[in-house]
């Protein structure tokens, strides 16, 4: 079998448009309702199996420059069997997808001869047969794919590569938008923890005489002394006026930390 063969490019089905159109209508949604990266990147593999014909199983991998390459989220145990193969024999549709930017797409593993090491394998251990892989690009230091497998032979035509590409093009600007969620919300935190630990400062070095060094390092002794997260402690001076001279409560860390 060619390579060239195997490789698919650009648009490859006619959809209905309404129906297209309702159903990246659903998707967007479903992925906008998450919140925080790894509930968006467990639900991209759930909408993989409910949306694309043929797929039974999905998972996504992420790699950072310089780092390896590791499965982020999966339906269930077959693609994390499968992509362990995959990273084990350094072959496979994901690796190959991410490295050249093209979708792979393979209708029976048994006779696949591009990665000869890997197919053999992956039939082997998983009975894993058909295979669909899209590059994700996530951001400039991190890229990825979007997996989808069948037990299967054939198991995806061209409208399941038509609606998995689309998938994965809606899957690049969910993780995206949910990584700057995060970061908002990263800053906002930060940003309230520096006003508690101020507002704690400033009430040590008023009612102490002590210096703004010194008033932090009565903060930070009494953080580790205590065990006791340095905001929750700064919370407890901005509450009281006075140091916290045991640990608080779990329910009052739970509650802090709401």
């Amino acid at each position: 079998m060619s390579a060239g063969r195997h490789r698919v490019h650009g648009p490859v089905a006619q959809t209905d448009q309404e129906t297209l159109a309702r159903l990246l209508l659903q998707v967007a949604r479903q992925l906008e309702a998450e919140d925080g990266r790894v509930a968006t990147q467990e639900r991209i593999t759930r909408v993989a199996v409910g949306t694309v014909p043929g797929c039974r199983h999905a998972a996504m991998s992420l790699v950072r420059a310089q780092g390896p390459i590791r499965t982020v989220a999966a339906t269930d145990e077959l693609p994390e069997r499968v992509d362990e193969v995959q990273y084990r024999t350094g072959q496979g549709p994901c690796l190959q997808a991410i490295e050249t930017q093209v979708p792979y797409r393979t209708g029976d593993l048994a006779t696949e001869e591009r990665w000869p090491d890997f197919a053999k394998a992956a039939v082997e251990e998983t009975g894993v047969r058909s295979m669909l892989s899209f590059r994700l690009f996530v951001r400039e230091d991190t890229i990825g794919a979007l997996n989808l497998y069948s037990c299967e032979v054939e198991a995806f035509d061209h409208r399941s590569f038509a609606l998995g590409a689309l998938l994965a093009g809606h899957a690049a600007l969910a993780m995206v938008a949910a990584r700057e969620k995060e970061h908002a919300r990263d800053l906002d935190r930060a940003l309230e923890s520096s006003r508690d630990i101020g507002v704690a400062m400033g009430i040590l070095m008023a009612g102490r005489r002590l210096s703004r060094d010194a008033a932090f390092e009565e903060l930070r002794r009494t953080s580790q002394q205590l065990n006791t997260k340095l905001r929750t402690v700064a919370e407890f001076v901005a509450a009281t006026g006075a140091l916290p001279r045991r640990p608080l409560a779990p329910r009052l860390e739970a509650e802090r930390r709401v």
